[in-house]
């Protein structure tokens, strides 16, 4: 969340980020009569506070030297002070509670850099990478989900049966894919980061230490029954490993590295872009993320995006970088760069990575703060995060481009001592 000191000394410019993305600015101004409100009566209820315990002392000190009707008309305005108190200190926390319920919806501020745009069409095309439109023969124009089912490593019909639309089953050489997709993504990075196998359930409070709550409720998997929810990326439990946790300076950068299944709903996504695996419930994804100080920040955006880069370069994929315009970025996001690969029989480009620079966003909903080497005070810290490698989208733009005439697949070099040895998935029988 936006930290409320920002707000108060400098509303203008909190309405100018918003303004940027595209927000209204008219909580902006509520936000800051509800923290001047509550400074007043806070300092007000302290003030009758102060005034209780002097009056308690009084009142003891009367009691001792025998002095009972002074000591009990004290009293009894003691306890009408301190009638007035709870009903300040009652108004303050629901103000309070007001204060937070909206800055929990307010969007992170874009970064200076961050280019300005209205949405996805505003995007920067950074650069493009082995990408030859020319270059593709037709029996590589064959979508995915044709050619997987004619291989036997994509079971759709049984996977709606089982599961209901929108979920799929890898199986046989598919299924093997996935696995060595993801134990690919684990090996590039376990140099660096931690490799971490977090719950996929997790509190509410941890949903909302990364953003995803209030504003994403729709998008979520909830088990009412134990208030849990499955999680839609591993970024969910890493942001809150150090929750409520001061680190040492020394420490940073911390990076950690995950791979989990991911759940998410995709609300409103019928009938678009749900064929094959263009849009899925349930996934496989590694996820890598860093805590760092905020002048670690900009060089750990520019390694985590360079480490998603290389897999995809070195898979042999087609792919391009975008810098996200200010009405494209994620909520939480203050700065973000996608990947997003060729598939050439779908004729599309599939965002597969999105790396982001969160700022001190979700460390302040998260309570993430670490102690600097001096040693005066402490500070919050700034996330960052990325997808290693997120499988289905992969996948499919591998089935595609490594198609062969005569409708086997090639598996990529990078792959092969993942896949038993197999250099080629081909047609049953």
């Amino acid at each position: 969340m936006l930290d409320i000191r920002l707000i108060r000394s400098d509303p203008q410019a909190v309405k100018d980020g918003l303004g940027r993305r595209g927000e209204s600015t008219e909580s902006v101004d509520r936000l800051v009569d509800l923290d001047a409100s509550i400074r007043k009566l806070t300092g007000e209820r302290d003030s009758l506070r102060a005034e209780i315990r002097r009056i308690s002392n009084e009142v003891g000190k009367l009691f001792r030297e025998k002095k009972s009707e002074e000591a009990s008309e004290l009293q009894a305005m003691s306890r009408q002070l301190g009638a007035e108190e709870q009903t300040l200190d009652a108004q303050a926390d629901e103000l309070e509670n007001e204060l937070r319920s909206l800055l929990l919806r307010i969007p992170n501020l874009p970064a200076d850099d961050c280019p300005d745009g209205a949405g996805e069409a505003d995007n920067v095309v950074v650069r493009t990478e082995q990408f030859d439109p020319d270059s593709y023969a037709d029996h590589q124009r064959v979508p995915h989900w044709e050619v997987a089912e004619a291989l036997g490593i994509l079971d759709v019909e049984r996977a709606v049966k089982m599961s209901g639309s929108m979920f799929v089953m890898y199986r046989k050489q598919g299924a093997a894919l996935v696995r060595a997709l993801c134990q690919l993504a684990i090996d590039r990075n376990i140099d660096l980061y931690e490799e971490v196998r977090p719950p996929t359930l997790v509190r509410t409070d941890t949903l909302i230490a990364t953003g995803h709550l209030p504003k994403f409720e729709e998008e979520a998997y909830r088990i009412e029954r134990d208030d849990l929810w499955a999680i839609p990326t591993a970024e969910v439990p890493l942001t809150s490993l150090g929750r409520d946790e001061i680190v040492p300076e020394s420490s940073l950068p911390m990076r950690f590295c995950a791979h989990t299944s991911c759940f998410r709903r995709e609300a409103g996504s019928a009938g678009k872009d749900t064929r094959g695996l263009l849009r899925v419930h349930e996934f496989d994804k590694v996820e890598i993320l860093a805590y760092a100080t905020p002048s670690q920040a900009a060089d750990l955006h520019a390694e985590i995006l360079a480490r998603a880069e290389s897999t995809i370069a070195e898979l042999g994929l087609a792919y391009r970088i975008l810098d996200l315009c200010t009405g494209d970025i994620g909520n939480s996001a203050a700065r973000t760069f996608d990947i997003e690969v060729y598939a050439p029989g779908a004729d599309r480009w599939l965002e597969v990575s999105s790396v982001s620079w969160f700022s001190d966003y979700q460390a302040r909903r998260a309570n993430l703060r670490y102690r600097p080497s001096d040693g005066k005070g402490t500070a919050v810290l700034h996330t960052l995060n990325g997808s290693a490698l997120a499988v289905p989208r992969v996948w499919a733009a591998i089935v595609e481009t490594y198609r062969q005439p005569d409708g086997s697949v090639r598996i990529p070099d990078l792959l092969v001592p993942y896949m038993r040895g197999a250099t080629s998935i081909a047609a049953p029988g």
